[in-house]
């Protein structure tokens, strides 16, 4: 298998044709623009690999009116967690990866931990990259086997935003790769990103930024934060609102942890086709562990309290998979 994904690696690269920009590993120029053989390589992509790509995922929520959950995963237990909580209640699902996360480990890891339990599954599961903070990265994550990538320019000035946006995108679309981005600034920190204020998506530049860049969804702020909230979040559905009528491409909302269902519900119902869940799915995990030792401190064995933390986010998984109203819309 691993020599299987470093063929089809090699093969990506092989078929689009130079932007004069280097992988990080220096093996060869990353590529854009000849999409004219690319329908060989996409075939043995999906014959190798089991993950899917959030395109279809995505497309369906909005026709559908619910959402895709996306779950931050940091390790294998967490990994297992959310899969398990798919496989039960039959819904699609999306496992997303931090810069910090892929710095603690790797992009390489995390894409063959989540290919091989993806593998097992009979629902549809994609591998995210959230909040890429570089178009190397980006790349770094496609090459490793990501099947969807986010390229975060939202603390850059509007035109820096779309130059960086556009770049990731014209590579990812050529590699039949989905592509987020963002606009606006969502508040609170996300692991190294902390945003110093909150700036609400404004809707006209969102359907300026959304046709220049070609990105296949975007996240919008709407008054929502990162992490745990300290007092009780005042959303700006109506912004939403106006953003859908003028924005075709699915919508995403960033910060959902420690939102009320009611207002999940109401932005969904509003337009968001994804959410994205981390600082939950970290509390509950850690929170498993903790109890474990309080239980029985002298608690050696990692599969003890790995089980318990796997039964913890799975569970919260089921809920807001609930919640996003995707339960039971795998195919």
């Amino acid at each position: 298998m691993i020599k299987q994904n470093r063929n089809v690696s090699v093969s990506i690269k092989q078929k689009i044709s130079s932007v004069g920009v280097h992988d990080p590993e220096g093996a060869a120029p990353l590529y854009i623009n000849a999409r004219k053989d690319f329908s060989t390589t996409n075939h043995r992509r999906e014959k190798i690999m089991p993950l899917v790509t959030s395109k279809e995922m995505l497309l369906k929520a909005q026709q559908g009116g619910y959402a895709v959950g996306a779950f931050n995963a940091e390790n294998m237990e967490m990994v297992k967690a959310i899969i398990s909580a798919a496989e039960e209640l039959r819904a699609p699902v999306m496992i997303q990866t931090t810069p910090s996360t892929v710095k603690y480990g790797t992009v390489e890891t995390y894409a063959a931990i989540v290919a091989a339990e993806a593998a097992k599954a009979t629902v549809p599961v994609c591998l995210h990259l959230d909040h890429g903070d570089s178009f190397e990265l980006a790349m770094r994550a496609i090459h490793a086997g990501y099947t969807s990538v986010m390229i975060d320019g939202s603390k850059l000035g509007f035109e820096e935003n779309i130059a960086l946006t556009k770049k990731v995108a014209d590579v990812a679309k050529a590699l039949d790769i989905p592509c987020e981005a963002e606009l606006g600034k969502v508040g609170g920190k996300e692991d190294d990103l902390e945003a110093e204020a909150d700036t609400n998506t404004d809707p006209a530049e969102a359907k300026e930024f959304a046709e220049r860049t070609g990105v296949t969804s975007l996240a919008v702020a709407i008054g929502t934060a990162h992490g745990f909230y300290v007092g009780t979040p005042v959303l700006d559905k109506e912004r939403l609102t106006e953003i859908r009528k003028v924005v075709d491409i699915p919508l995403v909302l960033h910060g959902a942890s420690g939102l009320s269902d009611d207002d999940v519900r109401d932005c969904v119902k509003r337009g968001m086709c994804k959410v994205n869940f981390a600082t939950e799915l970290r509390d509950a995990y850690s929170k498993a562990v903790k109890a474990t030792f309080a239980e029985k401190e002298n608690t050696i064995d990692p599969k003890a309290y790995g089980r318990a933390a796997i039964q913890a986010v799975k569970e919260l998984v089921m809920y807001r998979m609930k919640v996003c109203g995707c339960d039971g819309k795998a195919e």
